[in-house]
């Protein structure tokens, strides 16, 4: 009999590493940007196929494979994951504050940007303007 492949295996590998790469591209929304439950998710549904995977061909070898990569390939999910949770849940959270960065309820520097139209614009003449009455900043965290 002719043995197949443990197509769990290597989707939930591939997955796993999908779930890497595309915090590159979830972290440009802001409901997924504060907390990656995206990827998460994406991490847990690569390790359940992984450990079905390897349920599969340890419990029925000789109808699939995977005895030798599937160890391998869960391990270096493994890895990935404890890289990616070190990463962002223990050295993002040890750089320090800003220390020159106003707090809530503190008075907003003076500052001159672009805008949309290439004219520079800056606080004090949006404040001054006869038409304007007050002026909304909206600070994102993040890192670009």
């Amino acid at each position: 009999m002719k043995r197949r492949w443990n197509w769990m295996l290597w989707t939930g590998f591939l997955v796993v590493v999908a779930a890497l790469f595309s915090y590159e591209f979830f972290v440009r929304f802001p409901i997924t940007r504060d907390f990656p439950w995206a990827n998460l998710l994406l991490f847990a549904i690569g390790g359940i196929l992984l450990v079905v995977g390897l349920a599969r061909a340890y419990g029925q070898p000789a109808k699939y494979r995977g005895k030798i990569f599937g160890p391998i390939m869960t391990l270096f999910s493994v890895l990935i994951f404890a890289l990616f949770a070190y990463a962002l849940f223990y050295i993002v959270r040890q750089m320090p504050a800003s220390a020159s960065a106003p707090r809530v309820g503190d008075k907003a520097p003076d500052f001159s940007l672009v805008d949309q139209n290439g004219r520079e614009v800056a606080l004090h003449d949006l404040l001054n303007s006869e038409n304007t009455r007050a002026v909304l900043l909206i600070f994102y965290r993040g890192y670009w």
